[in-house]
């Protein structure tokens, strides 16, 4: 059950230490000497799973590295047939990443686990942690392998994914001790769940800016993703008047300027061209092709949709307004996921009880939680970042005060979980 107020400040530094001891030990399993490299089935990646695995053993649960290689543990409950609660993130990471993407939320929930079977009676209902092993897509090409096998979207054809090296996916499997055709008996059965709940760190600024240790995610925002390609006329920089010039470069800059013009007008909605390359460019030479990305994120749908639709329509304006042409190709689109209602107003209620203000806010990341969606209600609880709210880079932070109050929520949010179902 939650520390009395009192105690619940040193309880919380505590266990936030604990926990960011962790995370440092974690970060030793690395392809990298130089930094955190922690890819799907590498060698580092198996040493960072068995040290979960021990951990999770430690914490009292029943632990095992399935055949995805997600660590998974179990914590019994009073009623044998109740419906289990997934608490959960992953622990593979980018390339030179932070220490607690995803593996704030693992670390916490064995906490949790510990805490609870430590200083209480059983829940009615069991607790499953589970470490998913991919997320980040960085090895394969492909994110969420882990959830996916326990959501039951791993298909065969992923099998046949292939690294840089040509290693499939099948063959890391096996050279990691698993068997991949078990890997489809991993699906849990939606009736046998009763929720989903994901801490993570929020990898952006909105609770540093507001002085916030915490916020409870609405809703995973939706993206359409497109690359677009402008072709004007090459030309000498000092010879072809500005009044004559076909500068896909201009183009491109003034459909940034939009993007960025039309994503402000309208919270929760963001806009990003993240590449921008001119082939062939030179300074002295007026570029004659512009190749540019576009990623527009929200939490609703309807209003990522229409920002795209007047992007892309701008777009079309500007290549004729100035006598270039223009090639869309879409990249990708999903759509944004929902957190539970009831599952925001556990969380907002146990924040509460910490004295703290809810904060509700959309995630503009993807996350674990947005696969699990697919067989359970899904919550999440945002930590608070330093370093400008920094991540997928190694001055990510979190405090260990921050960490420790997140555990201290999430064990009262599950000890008042029924009153929610």
């Amino acid at each position: 059950m939650p520390s009395p107020p009192d105690a619940a400040p040193a309880a919380d530094l505590a266990c936030g230490r604990r926990i960011l001891t962790r995370a440092d030990a974690l970060a030793a399993c690395s392809e990298s000497a130089d930094g955190l490299t922690c890819t799907y089935l590498t060698p580092a990646h198996q040493a960072a799973a068995a040290m979960l695995r021990d951990w999770m053993s430690e914490a009292g649960l029943a632990a095992e590295i399935d055949a995805a290689g997600n660590v998974v543990g179990r914590l019994a409950g009073a009623d044998p047939a109740a419906k289990a609660v997934i608490l959960g993130s992953h622990y593979d990471t980018v390339r030179n990443a932070g220490k607690y993407d995803g593996r704030l939320g693992i670390l916490a929930a064995i906490e949790a686990a510990a805490a609870l079977r430590r200083d209480g009676d059983p829940l009615p209902f069991a607790i499953e942690i589970v470490g998913f092993a991919e997320e980040e897509g960085v090895r394969f090409a492909r994110p969420f392998l882990g959830v996916d096998a326990v959501a039951g979207r791993f298909t065969p054809a992923m099998l046949l994914l292939e690294d840089e090296q040509g290693t499939t996916v099948a063959d890391a499997l096996r050279a990691a001790g698993h068997d991949p055709a078990a890997i489809f008996a991993l699906r849990r059965d939606p009736f046998s769940l009763a929720g989903y709940l994901e801490i993570h760190i929020e990898q952006g600024p909105v609770l540093l800016d507001e002085g916030l240790p915490v916020g409870i995610v609405t809703a995973i925002a939706g993206a359409t993703r497109y690359a677009l390609t402008l072709t004007g006329m090459a030309g000498h920089a000092g010879t072809v008047p500005m009044t004559l010039r076909h500068d896909a470069a201009a183009a491109a800059a003034a459909i940034v300027l939009f993007v960025e013009e039309r994503c402000r007008k309208t919270p929760g909605l963001v806009g990003t061209v993240g590449r921008l390359f001119v082939p062939d460019g030179a300074v002295n030479v007026i570029p004659g092709r512009c190749e540019l990305s576009l990623d527009i994120r929200s939490g609703d749908d309807a209003q990522r949709e229409a920002a795209v639709h007047d992007v892309l329509a701008f777009a079309d304006r500007t290549a004729r307004q100035r006598g270039v042409s223009l090639a869309m190709h879409e990249l990708s689109r999903s759509p944004a996921v929902p957190c539970s209602p009831r599952l925001q107003a556990l969380l907002t209620d146990a924040v509460a009880r910490a004295g703290i203000a809810p904060r509700l806010l959309p995630s503009g990341a993807g996350h674990d939680a947005m696969v699990m969606a697919d067989v359970a209600d899904i919550g999440m609880l945002f930590v608070r970042c330093g370093n400008g709210g920094i991540s997928h880079d190694p001055r990510e932070t979190v405090t260990a005060d921050d960490a420790g109050l997140a555990t201290r929520i999430l064990i009262d949010a599950l000890a008042h979980f029924s009153d929610a179902a």
